[in-house]
Parts: C-alpha cells; structure tokens; sequence
C-alpha cells in the first residue's frame, strides 16, 4: 500500500511541479517570445495600412516593434544582498564591491516555499522502559505520505546607500504552525556620513548589529532553513547542526586588491536565542571568530577555506547546535509512541547539551567547472554547570556535487559522521549517515530534488530509544524561493 501511495503522490508532485514551466539553464535567463522572422527589406514608400488588401505585404507602416526581452528572475534592487533564487548558490559573505547602484530607498519583499513527500522506516533494538504503563522506547509508526508545507517572508530595505535593514519570518515551520520573526538586523557596508576618513575605512569593513544568524563556520550559507531549501543540493541537515540566531553585533575585514578575498570577522554576541536579562550570573558574552580566504583562481576554479571558533564561559541555554526552532526534515524519525511533529521537531539531529561552549569548525570548499566539494572538521568541548569535566563532540562531513547543463542539474552525496559523549554517560555514541541525491531547477526560482538517505546510531545505551537505531528511505522535495 506504501509503495502505491507512493508512486501516485510523486507523479503528482512530479506534474505540478512540470506542468507549463520552462526549463532554464544559466543562473539568468532572459527570454524573447514572439520575435517576427527574418523578411526581406520592407517597402518604405508612402502607404495606407488601413486601406491596404494585401495579406502579406510587406510596407513599413505594417511593421510592429519586437517585444523586450523578459526576466525570470527578479531583479536585484537591494545593495549586498544574497539572492534568495539559484543566483544565491555558493554565496557566502556578501562582497564589499556591489553591482546594485544606489537610488534612493527601495523596499523589496521575497519569499520561500517548501513541501516533502517522506517515504522513511525506522528500527531499534532498546528495551522496554514502561513509565505509567506505556514503553517509551517503543517508536512510533510511521507511513509515507506528504509532511505539512513551510515558508519564509523576507522584507529588506536599502535605508542608505551601503546600509540595509533585514527581516525574515517564518509563516510556516514543523516546530511552529503559526508566523514568527526569525530575525532582524541592519548591515552597513558604507558611512552614513560623508567624510573622507569614514569613506576610507567602510571601503574594507562591514558591520552587522541586531538579532542574525551568527557566522559561525560555512555550513549555514547551504543548509536548508525552513522554506528556504534552494541552496542545499540534499534534503536533510548536517547531524550536528551549527546554527542559530543570537542578539549581538559582527565586525569584518574584507580585503582588497592583492588581499581580495582574504577577510577577518569577529563577533560578540549573548550567546542564546533570545534576549534575556534574568539569572546574569548563569550567562556570558559568546565571541564569534571567523577567519578565511575566497578565491576565484581561473575562470574555472574557485577555492576557499575558512575557520570559525565560538567561545562561551556560561549559558542558561546556549543554542549553537540547537537554535533550528523550525525542525528537521525526517519527521518523527526514532520518536516514541507520544511523540508529536512539532514538540520532538529535532528528530535525526543531535545535540551536545552544553551551556559552556567551546567549538571549532574548518571548512574547505572548492569548486572545478561543475564539481564541487565541500568539507566540514568540527570539534565541540564544553559541559553542564553540574559537571565536574569537559565532554567532546566531533563532526566529519565530506560532501561532492557536480552540476550540468547550465547548473540546472545536479548529483550529490555525503557522509555525515558524528561521534561523542552525552551528559552522564561514560561512553561514546555515534552517528552515521550517507545521503545521495540530486535535483533540477525547472528554472532559476523553482527545485525539485530527492534523496536517499540511511542513518545509524551506535553505542547508545540499551535504555536509550536510539539503542540499535537506524532509519532509512527517500524524500523528494519541491521548493521555490524569490
């Protein structure tokens, strides 16, 4: 029943999706419709066109202008801004150099659209643990079918030249049904004022103050966030999923000339998701470090290589590998019998659980024609208040995608490995998955992509519903961003 399920949900998918969209293949396309055919020189002696009998007659005065070319993509009205379309593929930091001139206020509205079909199974080998007569290690059961459809609103407004103010909301997420802010904050890329010495020193700095998602490593320029899932070539998330959003302020030093591509950042943030002023003497400052290099080496090679570091002495809930309040893609994955899609929204990921932070994450990232590989070296040390020592966490991520016909098509894999120690507990657990994939861009707006995905979990405890799990299967997801 599964399998027939299955087939008649993704061809309607599949339809919906195809049906009367063009393909495109470059990152722009402009497209001329309705163009006259190439016809011999027209008669440009004085006539009558509305008197004229003749069909096919060939005077200048029958003769109509050709359309403008029209645009599939939105245009780009806002200064340093990544495009929320396939244009924002392999964009990291914005640039300091921009294409977008300065005209004057400008108010642009975007917007992110994402639906699943999951067809996953899961397993275990725990033992029972009954607490008031019900075994909460027994998993819940699950079927294939479409999971509830996500969204993002994006609002940005050039304020100034060089200075724009940023909002996104999610309308829709797994963990909240209802609209709510993600984040705000203002990016300044060039003075307010017009003075010689601040002219100077805004040509290499950029600042970003507000409520954002921190940059902490290269991970969460390509992660899926929400309805926003253009720029990821799988569906799920790293397992360890460093991201969040924090109130504080970032500080960067981008080169230039000889030094292009080389930046410095360096952020001070509260370190939690929300603001808070309550038990001061639970919490510290987080300083975000972020150092790398981006460059473009021949027409058909770009590398870059990047090291973050975060460093927090104390948290009441420090949230860097849990500030995804959206939700994971594989929903109710290893969940028990009681478990429901919004309150166990973080099912396949892991958390550390440490509110002393100490974390490191490396990325390289090159990119040769269509191929790219992505890496991801991360270690977390850290502790509980009640803890007497310090525990690890350490993350292996390998990733290759190679991209065709114009990008509009790709292939992807990678290997996810996890391994550490969970608060009391004296051994090591770890976690493994391998995803492979691929997808196509119906056009620059519009992705259809699939995977398939298998998960294991190993040296958890026989108590523990993770003992002997595992879940496997595919999801297809159809997305669209602007």
């Amino acid at each position: 029943m599964h399998a027939t399920m299955t087939r008649a949900a993704l061809g309607a998918l599949a339809l919906t999706l195809a049906a009367g969209v063009p393909t495109a293949g470059a990152q722009e396309v402009r497209v001329a419709t309705n163009a006259p055919a190439p016809s011999a020189a027209p008669d440009t002696a004085a006539h009558d066109p509305k008197s004229c009998t003749k069909p096919d007659c060939k005077h200048a005065s029958h003769a109509k202008e050709a359309p403008a070319a029209i645009s599939v993509v939105p245009a780009i009205q806002i200064q340093n801004l990544r495009p929320a379309d396939r244009r924002g593929l392999n964009v990291f930091e914005t640039k300091k150099v921009d294409d977008v001139r300065y005209e004057g206020f400008k108010l642009n509205l975007g917007a992110a659209f994402t639906q699943q079909f999951q067809g996953l199974d899961h397993q275990n080998t725990a033992q029972a643990r009954m607490v008031n007569g019900v075994n909460q290690n027994e998993l819940i059961r699950v079927g294939h079918g479409f999971n509830n459809a996500v969204a993002n609103l994006y609002i940005n407004a050039q304020v100034a030249k060089g200075v724009r103010v940023a909002m996104t909301s999610y309308l829709s997420s797994r963990h909240h049904n209802e609209t709510w802010v993600k984040d705000g904050y203002l990016q300044i890329d060039a003075s307010p004022i017009d003075h010689a010495l601040l002219n100077r020193v805004m040509d290499y700095t950029t600042l970003k103050i507000g409520h954002f998602e921190i940059n902490y490593g290269d991970q969460h320029f390509r992660r899926t966030d929400n309805g926003q899932s253009l720029y990821n070539p799988l569906v799920g998330n790293f397992i360890l999923d460093a991201f969040t959003t924090q109130v504080g302020a970032e500080a960067y030093l981008k080169g230039r000339g000889r030094l292009d591509g080389f930046f410095l950042m360096q952020g001070m943030t509260n370190g939690e998701v929300r603001g808070m002023t309550l038990n001061p003497q639970k919490r510290s400052a987080a300083y975000v470090t972020k150092l790398g290099v981006d460059r473009q080496l021949a027409p058909a090679l770009r590398v870059r290589l990047t090291a973050s570091a975060l460093n927090q002495a104390r948290a009441a809930n420090q949230t860097l590998y849990s500030g995804d309040r959206a939700g994971s893609r594989y929903y109710s994955m290893l969940e028990n019998t009681l478990a429901t899609e919004a309150a166990n929204f973080t099912s396949g990921a892991i958390n550390p659980g440490m509110n002393e932070m100490h974390a490191v994450v490396i990325n390289p990232f090159v990119k040769v024609g269509g191929l790219e590989l992505f890496g991801n070296l991360e270690r977390a040390r850290g502790k509980q208040p009640t803890e007497a020592a310090r525990r690890e966490f350490t993350q292996t991520v390998g990733e290759a995608t190679y991209r065709f016909l114009g990008d509009a098509l790709f292939l992807s894999g990678r290997w996810n490995q996890v391994d550490g120690r969970l608060i009391n507990t004296t051994t090591d657990i770890g976690i493994t998955r391998q995803q492979l994939g691929g997808g196509w861009y119906i056009n620059p707006m519009i992705l259809l992509k699939g995977e398939w995905v298998t998960q294991k979990y190993t040296g958890f405890a026989t108590t523990d519903i993770r003992n002997g799990g595992k879940f496997q299967g595919f999801m297809i997801e159809a997305a669209l961003a602007f």
